[in-house]
């Protein structure tokens, strides 16, 4: 019996109407053959008319229906056969609450592996096979295990949705191509598939980018709460060491001082955090919007993308700017100072440009110079603190960091957020600039120093012609000549400023800079001059010591 079955084909032992091995064959009088429950369900289905399924015969009464008891044990034996041969590749496994089960197991339902688009049912791997090696079944089109497969077939032809009409906007038939679509665009579901996918992906993109800009505002937003509260912690302190030195009488000012700084901070800090809420809202829905985006990206399931694209591509709104700007305390307390006596003069201001200078070097970072990117006519100390310009060129590998034309060094330190200040002693020389740059600035061609270059810097030429290298280049007039000068950066209020440290004067500040990336400090000790401008730029430490 084993011999005789395996010299027939598979074909030989499927019900036409489940597609299965038979499962309790039974003849009708045509001579075709079902299974006993598949004719019988087919028959009380189409109770209007008795007739054979696979040659249309019409039975004048229901036949009797008794098993063919030679095709039942052929069946077993070959089902039997090929069951050992399933079992040897195919993975099966009990369906899961949610998972899509298999249409023909009976019983113990199993988890389908795939779906045919051509039944309209489901398979598990067992019962698979038939469309895996029967010659007949190969051509159906089987997809991933998908629900609703009644929601692939059109509505009017009954045929498989396998085609787009791009002038609707709508998954078609072949039927519809020429009743109600006709002169249409019409595509395969592959191409619009990979069109919207590519969409999809775009949107995805887009959203990613919009989350990063949100998260990067967000995080600006809390450096500019953070520095509203130092700023006006620090303020407060000045005001008190302010009217400290004055009389009694000042105390009743003094606390009006305070409080219109603590009443600037907690407007802030509400608004701020008001900002805050809107973008951790808006983030969360991005995210929700991403993950359902990126669900679609990864189904290769062409009608279920195209049914849900509208939705999940639509396009993201503009980024939400930070909408808070950081209160400027600095002044408070010489408004509160300015209504006393007279008395105060020089020694008043004086305190609040010490003030204000100690408020900034609580920023201070420890610089080193960056051998790397120094100019081989430049001379560095071995602890990378000073940088004098040497007599002779050295001979440097030419690489990507290092400025080739200009006498100029970077720190090794570089900054993209926050606060940060240093101080420079310039002492003995007559040439010399400071700043910061981009971290991406061109160190090899001639380009002239200004900010639309990427250089925020001041300098000295000639001994005594102090100026700011901006566009155009505008003039210095400092009250003295500086021995040491304060760099100060705040990288989210996009301000540089300089300033004299021994007379705690202001010389200049660049405002609104546009800064969208990582800032470098940028030393340049200018030309040896025969010997005349052959003092170092000297890193210096930060002086605490009146704190």
């Amino acid at each position: 019996m084993s011999a005789a079955a395996c010299l027939l084909s598979e074909e030989q032992f499927l019900c036409c109407i489940c597609l299965d091995v038979f499962i309790d064959p039974v003849t009708v009088p045509c001579g075709h053959n079902f299974c006993k429950t598949c004719i019988t369900q087919h028959w009380k289905v189409n109770s209007a008319r008795c007739c054979c399924p696979m040659c249309k015969k019409q039975f004048t009464a229901r036949p009797e229906l008794f098993v063919n008891t030679f095709i039942s044990e052929m069946a077993a034996e070959f089902r039997q056969s090929a069951g050992r041969k399933s079992s040897a590749g195919a993975q099966v496994h009990v369906a899961k609450p949610g998972e899509i089960t298999c249409d023909v197991c009976t019983g113990t339902k199993l988890k389908a592996e795939k779906s045919c688009l051509t039944c309209f049912a489901s398979y598990c791997g067992i019962h698979l096979d038939p469309h895996q090696t029967s010659e007949r079944l190969k051509t159906h089109q089987l997809t991933e295990p998908v629900q609703n497969l009644e929601g692939r077939v059109c509505t009017e032809h009954q045929k498989p949705l396998e085609l787009f009409c791009k002038t609707d906007q709508m998954c078609v038939c072949s039927i519809c191509t020429v009743s109600g679509h006709e002169k249409h665009n019409i595509t395969s579901l592959q191409d619009e598939f990979e069109v919207k996918r590519a969409a999809l992906q775009q949107a995805e993109d887009e959203i990613q980018q919009r989350i990063r800009e949100t998260w990067t505002s967000s995080r600006q937003l809390k450096c500019l709460k953070t520095h509203s509260k130092e700023d006006a912690e620090s303020e407060i302190a000045n005001g008190v060491r302010i009217f400290t030195v004055l009389m009694q009488s000042a105390e009743r000012r003094l606390n009006e001082l305070i409080e219109t700084i603590e009443e600037k901070q907690r407007r802030t800090e509400e608004e701020a955090d008001g900002r805050l809420r809107e973008q951790e809202q808006e983030v969360s829905a991005l995210m929700k919007r991403s993950a359902k985006v990126q669900q679609l990206l990864r189904t290769q399931d062409h009608l279920h993308l195209l049914q849900n694209f509208r939705n999940s591509a639509a396009g993201t709104k503009n980024p939400t700017e930070a909408g808070v700007r950081l209160p400027s305390y600095e002044g408070t307390a010489v408004k509160a100072v300015a209504e006393l006596e007279e008395t105060l003069g020089r020694e008043k201001e004086e305190l609040l440009h010490r003030a204000v200078l100690r408020r900034l070097q609580h920023y201070a970072v420890d610089l080193t110079l960056d051998p790397l990117t120094a100019n081989p006519w430049l001379v560095l100390s071995d602890d990378g603190k000073r940088v004098r310009c040497g007599e002779v060129r050295t001979d440097l590998p030419d690489n990507a960091e290092r400025f080739s034309l200009y006498n100029s060094v970077l720190a090794q330190q570089s900054f993209s957020s926050g606060r940060f200040y240093y101080e420079v002693q310039v002492t003995g020389k007559t040439d010399w600039t400071l700043g910061v740059v981009k971290g991406s600035v061109n160190r090899k061609g001639i380009i002239p120093l200004s900010p639309l270059n990427g250089y925020w810097a001041v300098g000295l030429r000639n001994r005594h012609e102090y100026l700011t290298l901006a566009s155009p280049v505008v003039s210095l007039r400092p009250t003295s000549s500086p021995q040491r000068v304060g760099v100060f950066v705040s990288y989210e209020e996009r301000r540089v400023s300089f300033y004299d440290v021994d007379e705690a004067v202001h010389l200049h500040s660049f405002r609104d800079c546009c800064f969208t990336e990582t800032l470098c400090p940028f030393f340049s000790p200018g030309l040896h001059h025969g010997g005349t401008n052959s003092a170092p730029l000297i890193i210096s430490p930060v002086d605490h010591s009146e704190d």
